[in-house]
């Protein structure tokens, strides 16, 4: 980041999911931020993600985290409804940035603010290691409060991800309307036991 230049990092989780909606965060840090527990959202436990968070609410000089649903993901496609949700998350912040940094190799220009993709960026660039914080905490406490009303997809422990206890049950159960249609729900279906 170069001083005095507002940049936001952009991050998102829930990619890879069978079911619930793709979420991302965009933040704004001070240029002197530091935290040594900050780091690529999955490389940490989920009680130092939730001690970040706050911190990360709390510090930065912008935040905002934004979702797009299983629905829209099915009509657009999931890299679409990524881009779309670090765009609804830049939407809202609070400060226009002047520059955009993104985790991954793609993205769609938003209001001719200049931006970089970094390939693993989330474990290089605090700013987008904070939205990774903040996008898969914010998509675990949904898909914690969905699982109190569909209980047999365990999604507390899976959050919507292909594990197979996730894959069986879909088996044994059928999907919800939260499930993403235009996945491959069952995958494999010698990688699933029962």
């Amino acid at each position: 980041m170069m001083p005095g230049r507002y940049e936001a990092g952009c991050d998102e989780a829930g990619r890879g999911c069978l079911a619930g909606p793709v979420y991302a965060a965009a933040v704004i840090l001070p240029d002197d931020y530091f935290n040594p527990l900050l780091d690529d959202s999955k490389k940490l436990t989920p009680e130092i993600r939730a001690s970040l968070r706050p911190e990360i609410e709390r510090e930065a000089l912008a935040w905002a985290v934004a979702s797009i649903d299983n629905e829209k993901i099915d009509e657009v496609n999931i890299l679409r409804a990524s881009i779309m949700a670090m765009h609804l998350a830049l939407d809202q912040l609070s400060i226009r940035p002047q520059h955009i940094i993104i985790d991954g190799n793609y993205f769609i220009p938003y209001q001719q603010i200049n931006h970089q993709c970094v390939i693993q960026g989330d474990g290089l660039y605090a700013s987008i290691a904070a939205a990774s914080v903040l996008a898969k905490t914010w998509r675990d406490d949904f898909m914690i409060n969905l699982h109190r009303q569909f209980p047999n997809y365990c999604w507390d422990t899976n959050k919507g991800y292909p594990t197979l206890v996730h894959r069986s049950a879909i088996m044994k159960f059928g999907i919800t309307a939260y499930h993403r249609k235009s996945f491959s729900l069952l995958g494999d279906p010698l990688e699933i036991i029962f």
